[in-house]
């Protein structure tokens, strides 16, 4: 009979290295009774373990404010944002964004530049790595980078960072993590992602959906996808390639999707189906959008009716996914905000009518609270994920 051995001591104390990292990378600067209390741990420890991170230039300790109390104030933890950081890049369909990310969530510098029709991964690297490039120039010495991260408007593999299939960027097979980080050159690890997922997981660490553990962000272009969070986890799926809720086929033998299939959610809602209702075809990206929502709400008749025809799609949608994941919070980001925004009454009646009341009667619909720094939050928590779970092993 084999004996069961529990975790030793370097490991319990690398766990709550990380735990400590991480609660002063979500919740900024602590006091040292604050994470006592936090984390369950007495005072001798968490002074211990904030003296680790601080030798390791993750953390380092203030002085409190003071507060008129009687006794000695607590030392106050911050996170190193601005030594520590990562590099974070959203690839869109006309433009490409990099950010960089210090410790604590906090955008530091960023960059962004058009990106051409029909630009592969081997040409979209190098001009990713010119906004880095430029934002180099401006890194304080002695700074420590541990990672990059890049959400993409695609299916990506995530073992490897494989863009598989991204129908509206052409890109079939693309081996962008493998690239990007050979572009790069600095021996860390480069994470990718797909946009509505990092996004995602930055609306529930550090935006709308905080305290909430079951989410669906709904991110739409020229495309549309989801990114899943249920009891607290993305939903990825086996290889990486869930949330394609744009391919949910909601009307057979209806349009051509890019993807090959016909009826597409995408299809409907998406930023090509509002265009063509409201008589716009041709015009595209998200003024064209903002073209029609200002149209309708200045009395234009044809905006109007694409504006209820699509708010219709896009409610029946809604209320499929409620039924499905019975989650506490939709948050519409992309163009998919402004279109809500515009029809809410109308996805709001189309829950009423199609939801199963149990499931949406706790249902709150929402907007990005990180509004279009979403993606590069998100992605910038992928590659800080390391960093957290292990904070003296990826460290250089």
């Amino acid at each position: 009979m084999s004996v069961r051995v529990g975790p030793s001591q370097e490991e319990i104390r690398r766990q709550n290295l990380g735990a400590l990292l991480r609660y002063v990378h979500l919740h900024g600067p602590t006091s040292r009774s604050e994470l006592t209390t936090a984390l369950g741990l007495n005072r001798s420890t968490i002074g211990a373990l904030t003296s680790d991170l601080a030798a390791a230039g993750l953390v380092s300790e203030v002085a409190p404010r003071e507060t008129g109390r009687a006794g000695r104030p607590s030392p106050v933890v911050r996170p190193e944002s601005t030594r520590v950081y990562t590099y974070a890049y959203s690839i869109e369909v006309d433009r490409l964004r990099a950010a960089r990310v210090g410790l604590g969530g906090i955008v530091l510098d960023r960059r962004e530049c058009p990106r051409p029709r029909g630009l592969m991964a081997a040409g979209t690297v190098p001009l990713l790595a010119k906004l880095v490039k430029e934002m180099q120039e401006s890194v304080p010495a002695r700074s420590v980078y541990v990672g990059a991260g890049v959400a993409v408007c695609g299916m990506v593999r995530h073992e490897d960072g494989l863009v598989r299939l991204s129908p509206h960027t052409g890109w079939v097979d693309e081996p962008l993590g493998e690239v990007l980080a050979d572009e790069l050159g600095c021996g860390s690890p480069v994470f990718v992602g797909n946009v509505a997922d990092v996004s995602a997981f930055a609306e529930h660490r550090r935006g709308a959906a905080v305290g909430c553990d079951n989410v669906i962000y709904l991110y739409g272009d020229v495309g549309v996808g989801a990114g899943i969070i249920a009891g607290g986890r993305r939903v990825t799926g086996h290889g990486g390639y869930g949330g394609e809720a744009g391919h949910m086929v909601v009307r057979p033998n209806g349009r051509p999707c890019n993807c090959g299939s016909r009826g597409c959610w995408e299809t409907e809602i998406g930023e090509h189906a509002l265009l063509r209702a409201a008589g716009r075809e041709g015009n595209g990206g998200h003024e064209a959008v903002l073209a029609v929502v200002d149209a309708a709400n200045r009395g234009d008749a044809v905006a109007q009716a694409a504006l209820r025809q699509v708010g219709d799609w896009l409610g029946f949608g809604v209320a499929n996914l409620v039924n499905i994941f019975n989650p506490e919070m939709v948050i519409f980001g992309g163009t998919l905000r402004d279109l809500y925004l515009a029809v809410a009454a109308r996805v709001r009646s189309q829950l009423n009518s199609i939801a199963l009341p149990a499931c949406r009667e706790h249902l709150r619909l929402r907007t990005p609270e990180l509004g279009q720094d979403a993606p590069l939050i998100g992605a910038a928590e992928l590659a800080f994920e390391r960093l957290l779970a292990d904070p003296l092993g990826a460290v250089p």
